[in-house]
């Protein structure tokens, strides 16, 4: 029995742990779950806001093999080369073992630098290597960013939806996230406009705004020439940073390049957020940014208090892959099997998706996202997904204000042709379910895939549910 304070049941008290190890039981099995609530108020304010990440929370069912994962945002490992690994592995070993063993500075070694110039190179930005912090991942980058400037209440601008890994960052340093909707072209830069404006009336000035314009995850889209040009305009007359998010940028299947932000800015306004995870591997962990200098500075202290340094064994892994091969030829690689995976999804929506649904058409990156009628909830169609041994991120998950309830993210990257089809054909499966149950709820006619028959009525709209903004984005069944 444990002996409590005799005020503790009063407002707010905090109720002690056991005093002692007998107190407590004499293992993990002697302790109920609900003993968690003892700790309770010891936890940090923040821990109330903080969100969990819907891939990762996916994660464990998906690793089942019977699973379809149509969830993450997977580079397919599978492309790389095994004898590759084993030689670069062994060369750094006998050349290189007491430094991939040891701390490295929090920058980054100095042989990787340059080789993340190289990246940003091959999109026409050009970077001195000595302007580049080196991360743990490109998540790093955007915990960084708030880390660095946000305090609780501080107002975030990013698109809607967003990716759904930045999501619980953001709650996690209590921010005050606005998502701005965007269209086939990116974020919608009036809408940004007019929101700025109505925040400063408010006088409240955000600390970033979050983008990712290149192949946007979740939405697919990609940013105007037009409206990059400019968001940078805005960010120059506002004195507002920008985070700019390039994961994808290298992996384009059609159409023509386009300049960065930080090209577009000169690195003035624009914080460039790089990652080695979809181009060469997540497993590695490597990611970089690029930052004016003093908040450069800041960050990087930040990054001591978290984790000194990225891996050493990483960044010569890194180094040594660069030197010994040709880096561009492995994403060419990737870009064209990942283009064939992309049209076989798009083909297989065309096929299966009943009326009304409408997805955009990636140029590049990992990504569809699909929009349902409105009266299909993706969150309740995950769950039942599962059970059919298929799984994709829900809208939601990219927003934090109740909206994407009808839209998925669907990835192709990670997942065969034969899986992509059959993982689509799963999903519809389920629609159909739905479909049948919502007729025989509401007594509508039942629609059918491509059908002639009237959609049922949309589910009735709330404030903090509304259709997702993608509003121009994707395709229509029988329209092409």
């Amino acid at each position: 029995m444990t002996v409590e304070d005799p005020d503790s049941t009063a407002p707010g008290a905090r109720t002690p742990a056991p005093r002692t190890a007998a107190a407590a039981g004499s293992g993990p099995s002697a302790r109920p779950h609900g003993d968690l609530e003892r700790y309770t108020g010891l936890f940090a304010q923040r821990t109330q806001v903080m969100k969990s990440s819907a891939m990762r929370d996916l994660m464990a069912l998906t690793e089942r093999p019977d699973v379809i994962s149509l969830a993450g945002g997977l580079a397919d490992t599978t492309l790389f080369p095994a004898e590759d690994l084993a030689k670069v592995l062994s060369h750094m070993a006998a050349g290189d073992a007491a430094r991939a063993l040891q701390y490295a500075p929090t920058e980054g070694i100095s042989e990787i630098r340059p080789c993340l110039a190289a990246v940003m190179a091959a999109e026409g930005t050009e970077v001195d290597p000595d302007d580049i912090l080196v991360t743990t991942g490109g998540q790093q980058v955007i915990d960084l960013m708030c880390k660095t400037l946000v305090d609780p209440g501080d107002v975030i601008v990013a698109e809607g939806p967003t990716y759904p890994g930045a999501v619980p960052t953001f709650s996690a340093y209590q921010a005050d996230l606005v998502q701005i909707e965007m269209d086939d072209d990116g974020m919608r830069i009036d809408v940004l406009e007019t929101t700025l404006d109505q925040l400063e009336r408010e006088g409240r000035t955000p600390k970033f705004i979050y983008t990712i314009p290149t192949f946007q995850n979740p939405g697919g889209v990609t940013m105007s020439l037009e409206r990059r040009k400019r968001l940078v305009e805005v960010a120059t007359e506002r004195e507002i940073l920008v985070l700019e998010d390039n994961p994808y940028g290298l992996l384009r299947y059609e159409g023509e390049s386009l300049p960065t932000l930080f090209t577009l800015d000169g690195g003035r306004f624009v914080v460039y957020g790089g990652t080695l995870s979809k181009i060469l591997s997540p497993g590695i962990r490597v990611g970089w940014t690029v930052a004016p200098a003093p908040v450069r500075q800041k960050m990087i202290i930040g990054k001591q208090g978290s984790d000194l340094n990225s891996s050493s064994m990483s960044q010569l892994f890194v180094a040594y892959y660069f030197r010994e091969r040709d880096w561009r030829d492995y994403v060419q690689r990737q870009s064209d099997v990942y283009r064939a995976r992309r049209d076989v999804m798009l083909a297989a929506l065309q096929e299966h998706m009943p009326e009304g649904t409408t997805w955009t058409r990636p140029q590049g990156g990992l990504f569809v996202w699909v929009t349902f009628p409105a009266w299909v909830d993706t969150t309740d169609l995950l769950a039942r997904a599962l059970q059919h041994d298929v799984a994709f991120v829900p809208g939601r998950a990219a927003f934090l204000d109740g909206r994407g309830g009808n839209s998925m993210r669907i990835n192709f990257s990670g997942v065969t042709e034969d899986d992509i089809r059959t993982g689509i054909a799963r999903i519809c499966t389920v629609i159909e379910e739905q479909m049948e149950l919502y007729a025989s709820l509401t007594g509508t006619t039942r629609p059918r895939s491509g059908g002639a028959a009237s959609e049922p009525p949309p589910a009735p709209r709330t404030a903090d549910a509304p259709v997702v903004p993608l509003r121009t984005a994707g395709r229509r069944r029988g329209n092409g």
